[in-house]
């Protein structure tokens, strides 16, 4: 069996609490990715890159306790310290969690989301190549576009 084999696993999430730990680019794709699947997302930052409806944005830094009650967790900061943080408390109350600069540290991989056509495909890959998995996202894309 491959080491960085990753089962794709598909969840409801509608009406369920997602925690965002970070404000910046990275960490607002993911926000936007699950509120469009129904989250109930919380993101915690300072500031944030852009403007975001539909979320719930608390502006101060993470702090412990900030995902007690949360289905999920994702922390996309640009700081590790904090990253680790975030990480280390989801996985003390088993709280799938998706640490963007250490894969190590994650428990679930964020995929590049693939929607159309009532279809939806997630890609990940094994962590060695991030442009290949833009790329094989937006063939997969275009062929879900294209389905009647």
């Amino acid at each position: 069996m491959e080491e960085n084999l990753r089962f794709p696993l598909f969840v409801d999430l509608r009406g369920r609490r997602a925690v965002v730990v970070g404000g910046g680019r990275i960490a607002l794709r993911r926000a936007k990715g699950l509120r469009d699947f129904g989250a109930d997302v919380t993101v915690i930052a300072p500031h944030l890159a852009q403007p975001m409806e539909g979320i719930t944005h608390l502006c101060r830094s993470y702090a412990p306790g900030d995902l007690t009650g949360a289905f999920l967790a994702v922390a996309a900061t640009d700081d590790r310290a904090v990253n680790r943080a975030v990480g280390e408390e989801a996985r003390r109350q088993s709280i799938p969690v998706s640490v963007a600069d250490q894969a190590e540290e994650c428990t679930f991989f964020f995929p590049a989301l693939c929607t159309g056509n009532g279809m939806i495909a997630g890609v990940v890959s094994d962590g060695t190549d991030h442009h290949k998995t833009a790329a094989a996202a937006k063939a997969i894309r275009a062929v879900l576009e294209e389905l009647e």
